[in-house]
């Protein structure tokens, strides 16, 4: 399958040391080898690079790895490929617009028969799977609330009903942004680590690296990854359970 990665945090950070250790198991100590993506969001707006080639031998990783962009929400993903061609637009993370913000979304799983469900004003560009169960997503979410609700958790809780109704499908791991929120459920494998003062060492399991938090950061920042699996080896993770969904905002746990 493939992999996720995501940030939320409360200032503008920079995702530069998880990216080095995702991107090497795309094709290096993963078989995840068919393309990568990432998303950052800034201001309304998002940059967003991707490519069809490994992670792992990908001038374009290699930049997004190298250069300390920074933001405040993160989505990225390398793809082992099972439903549609190895080809940009079947690159995730998939974006399309609700509401006048920018939603983002990455999967890994596959979802059976997931062709069935019927969709109406959202539709893939791609092939696959995953862009399917997202268009699906934002067509019901728009039939249900027309507007923003006032309430963001009313909206989170009908966003956990249509992912445990994919989870049905097959194997549903999925990173979600509003622009606002990160969502991350878990349909068979994802964790998650908040990072705050006192801040201390990490070092990545996939590459020979090694960071002191304490010295890049100030005693206010807050920083929240989700990945997959585990990068580093030597902090305690969280380990989500099958049909766990969690919400973050600015790098707190809010749901």
């Amino acid at each position: 399958m493939c992999e996720l990665l995501g940030m939320s945090a409360n200032v503008p950070t920079d995702i530069c040391f998880s990216f080095a250790g995702l991107m090497q198991r795309g094709g290096c100590t993963g078989p995840h080898k068919d393309g990568f993506g990432i998303v950052f969001y800034e201001g309304k707006g998002i940059r967003g690079f991707r490519d069809y080639q490994p992670s792992a031998d990908s001038d374009i990783a290699r930049f997004v790895r190298d250069y300390p962009l920074k933001s405040q929400i993160v989505i990225s993903h390398i793809r082992q490929a099972n439903r549609g061609g190895i080809c940009l637009e079947n690159t995730h993370p998939f974006n399309r617009e609700l509401w006048g913000r920018y939603w983002t979304f990455a999967h890994n799983g596959q979802l059976k028969g997931i062709k069935k469900l019927a969709l109406t004003d959202m539709l893939p560009v791609g092939t696959t799977d995953s862009e399917h169960a997202f268009c699906w997503m934002l067509s019901q979410i728009r039939q249900r609330f027309p507007k923003p609700p006032r309430d963001n958790m009313t909206l989170w809780r009908f966003v956990q009903g249509l992912a445990d109704q994919l989870a049905e499908l097959g194997v549903f791991n999925m990173l979600l942004s509003d622009s606002k929120d990160l969502v991350a459920y878990c349909g068979k494998r994802l964790s998650w680590i908040t990072r705050k003062a006192p801040f201390g060492d990490a070092s990545l399991i996939d590459d020979d690296m090694q960071v002191d938090f304490g010295s890049e950061t100030t005693p206010n920042d807050i920083v929240t990854i989700i990945a997959t699996r585990p990068l580093t080896d030597n902090e305690q993770w969280n380990i989500m359970q099958r049909g766990e969904m969690r919400v973050f905002r600015q790098g707190i746990l809010e749901r």
